[in-house]
């Protein structure tokens, strides 16, 4: 079969790179000094053996980090990098990830090293026998696993171009079959490229086996591998199988998993699934953590690997199967051990294979980054911006402990630098990246069905909730949705059931809404969008207004809305009821938008200070948002006599919004603890009335004092069908309230009687 010829053909064009990816990252959990911790598995991450994202590797310390199967690169690093957060989030504040593949210093007695705690006593046997087999300090190494699909649409175009092999299963499989043993016999690139693990820690080895330092510890004869007796050919799937089952057989393996190989065939659960499916993707399995990405894995390196499986599965191979990869361990081993700063002996093969594979870019017409080749050469002109040359570089002046400690303390920062946000997804909405937090955190499988909605698939076994903007989901049906989303309908459901709601006027046009200026004109009145969210295009006049301001307040808010609706001011505080399920779980005063005076500086200056506050951005990306100077800031202002270029007195608190949310500017300040029962059964019935099962409802109180069940004590202004939590989660003053988990309980109730059950 003449792969190159079929490759080529412009049929195939559309599907050259098409493809599907995982990674499992390896890491041990250390303390902030660097050492390893002797604590167990984070408790908040559900204890589940088989969690699909977060599990334990060999030892209780040893974190591995797994995503879900993507379509692009760019959707593998987002998960990947959501993933770290999550663990990060999960460990707390006094732990972090090492980020060599090499651990940190052990224990002087191996079995100090605590096997993972699993609930699968199985699980727990197998690592015993590894423990047994090749010593606990070896199995603490860790690294990457990088699983690769070719995209079916590629193979499937390859076997309708050739004619030799009739069935697809077997054409499938000589393609992987020919992919693996080209990159087993070429991976030594791969490890001088991005082998990092050049020297270790004190006492790792019993006998001083290694002094000097190489290019990769862990892909060398001392690493990550198997006893010498194990040999499995990759001839044939046949070969493969037998070969597998013959070591298991005679006791070389415990377990098919235990073939420690630089690439894995996978197609099932078990190896003997092969015969029957084929091959379905392979696993490569000798990558070094990168200790200079948090991810552990660079994006380069990814886009690399991928080119470097095509140029495998494009490049003809050599000499007896077997032995072609047999003379790759040779050279792998060869290149492994090398100083980190030495020309490899291998340098003709490295450059042939790089133009190689840059050749094979350009008769594909394939697109990829701008600075793969140019670092690629770099790396091999100048063995110093090789990863082991990076690390040893750095080790120069300290320890490879101190650096990796240093290193493990920027990515820990950088975690916890903004810890309401979700790497990998901030521009989602904030309330969403939360929900996915605790998706993940819990073993729930998250799928984003559409980004820019806020759409989101979440499953935990069989069970599947999806889920809008965080908290819109099926619990609530579409009637009760168009309820919320109508200030008219929902005022008058209200008012029909006896609730107090603030009386006035809807409008559908400019004209006649300024015809009636005169009904309004003396009231303390409020003028608002009929179904818009966030605030946006409210005015408030507690002692009515002219004209010229009640003009302005209809235009601004006909901008936001085609109906608009003027109301009475309802006196008091506005307080923020979060309801869920029959029961109020949050509530917030929100204090409008506002600067406090210093004497010197003008009300502009004080607002550009005030949102240097690393918890205010824009578009619901943060807990709080930037406080605006715009029109109705501008008319806010001027109703009090001032201007932005005003300076207040210090101590002077200037209000620029009259309208509290905080999606306007405005601060939250949690006051649940201080809401009496009664206030709180009028947000339930009120919700319930609407026929809601999550609501954020809006209630005017003068006087807490005063109970609910006096006339006039409060008025229920507004009831959203999608009610940000971030602002209860990290509120601006007050105590957190965590609604995203308890709509992640409410969907699947399952999960609090695991909790009974542990």
């Amino acid at each position: 079969m003449d792969i190159k010829k079929i490759l080529v053909d412009e049929r195939v064009k559309p599907y050259l790179l098409k493809a599907r990816y995982g990674i499992e990252k390896e890491g041990q959990r250390v303390d902030l000094l660097g050492n390893l911790v002797t604590t167990d598995h984070p408790k908040s991450i559900s204890i589940k053996d088989d969690h699909p994202y977060i599990q334990r590797d060999f030892a209780e310390t040893q974190m591995e980090l797994i995503t879900p199967v993507t379509e692009t690169l760019e959707e593998l690093f987002n998960y990947l990098s959501a993933i770290h957060d999550v663990a990060y989030g999960s460990m707390g504040e006094n732990e972090m990830l090492w980020p060599l593949s090499m651990p940190p210093q052990l224990p002087e007695k191996e079995e100090d090293i605590i096997i993972a705690k699993l609930k699968n006593p199985e699980g727990v046997e197998y690592r015993q026998s590894l423990a047994n087999s090749y010593g606990r300090r070896k199995q603490m190494i860790s690294g990457i696993h990088f699983n690769f699909e070719f995209g079916d649409e590629l193979i499937q175009a390859l076997f309708n171009l050739q004619s030799e092999i009739k069935d697809y299963r077997l054409f499938k499989n000589e393609i992987y079959l020919k992919t693996a043993r080209n990159y087993l016999h070429h991976r030594w690139l791969v490890t001088y490229l991005y082998g990092a693990s050049p020297s270790s820690e004190k006492g790792f080895f019993e006998e001083d086996s290694l002094n000097e330092p190489v290019r990769s510890i862990r892909s060398s004869k001392y690493g990550y591998t198997n006893h010498e007796d194990v040999q499995v050919s990759y001839s044939s799937i046949q070969n493969y199988i037998s070969d597998l089952s013959l070591m298991v057989k005679r006791g070389l393996l415990v377990e098919e998993k235990e073939f420690y190989s630089a690439v894995r065939l996978r197609g099932g659960h078990h190896v003997a699934d092969l015969e029957d499916h084929g091959v379905s993707y392979i696993e490569l399995r000798n990558i070094d953590l990168n200790p200079f990405e948090n991810n552990g894995i660079s994006y380069e390196q990814a886009e690399f690997l991928h080119l470097f499986l095509l140029y495998s599965l494009w490049k003809d191979e050599g000499f007896e199967p077997d032995e072609w990869v047999k003379t790759g361990e040779v050279n792998n081993d060869l290149v492994a051990l090398e100083h980190p700063l030495k020309h490899t002996e291998l340098g003709v093969d490295a450059k042939s294979i790089i133009d190689g594979m840059e050749s094979l870019v350009e008769i594909l017409d394939l697109t990829v980054s701008d600075t793969l080749f140019v670092n690629l050469r770099d790396m091999l002109v100048d063995p110093s911006k090789t990863l082991a040359g990076r690390l040893y570089k750095e080790n120069e002046n300290s320890s490879q402990g101190q650096v990796a400690t240093s290193l493990a303390k920027e990515f820990y920062k950088s975690s916890w630098d903004k810890p309401y946000q979700l790497t990998g997804f901030t521009d989602m909405e904030l309330s969403t990246q939360l929900l996915m937090f605790d998706a993940i955190e819990q073993g729930i499988k998250v799928e984003i069905l559409d980004r820019q909605d806020q759409f989101l698939k979440l499953k935990l076994d069989d069970h599947v909730e999806y889920v809008k903007n965080g908290n819109m989901t099926s619990k609530d049906t579409y009637v009760s949705t168009l309820i919320m989303e109508n200030k008219t309908v929902t005022k008058k459901i209200l008012h029909q059931e006896g609730f107090r709601v603030p009386l006035g006027e809807e409008f559908n046009d400019i004209e006649h809404a300024l015809r009636s200026y005169e009904l309004f004109a003396a009231k303390p009145f409020v003028v608002k969008p009929k179904t818009t969210n966030y605030g946006l295009g409210i005015s408030i006049f507690k002692d009515g207004t002219n004209y010229e301001d009640y003009k302005q307040a209809i235009t601004l808010a006909f901008q936001e809305d085609t109906s608009v609706l003027v109301e009475e001011f309802l006196k008091g505080t506005e307080y923020r009821f979060f309801v869920l399920d029959d029961k109020v779980l949050a509530v917030l005063s929100r204090i409008p938008a506002n600067v406090q005076g210093d004497g010197k500086q003008t009300i502009e200056e004080l607002v550009i200070e005030k949102n240097r506050d690393p918890l205010r951005g824009q578009d619901h990306r943060t807990p709080l948002e930037l406080i605006q100077l715009g029109e109705l800031e501008d008319l806010m202002l001027k109703g009090q006599g001032y201007q932005f270029d005003s300076v207040p007195k210090e101590g002077e608190i200037v209000y620029l919004r009259e309208n509290s949310n905080v999606s306007t500017g405005g601060d939250s300040i949690d006051v649940t603890d201080d809401i009496s029962e009664d206030y709180k059964k009028i947000a339930v019935d009120a919700v319930a009335a609407l026929g809601a099962k999550i609501s954020g409802i809006d209630l005017i109180i003068e006087d807490l004092n005063v109970p609910a069940s006096e006339p006039n004590a409060y008025g229920i202004i507004e009831a959203n069908f999608n009610p940000s939590m971030y602002m209860h989660i990290y509120p601006y003053k007050g105590k957190s309230r965590h609604l995203t988990m308890h709509i992640i309980e409410y969907l699947f109730p399952e999960l609090l009687q695991n909790d009974t059950d542990k």
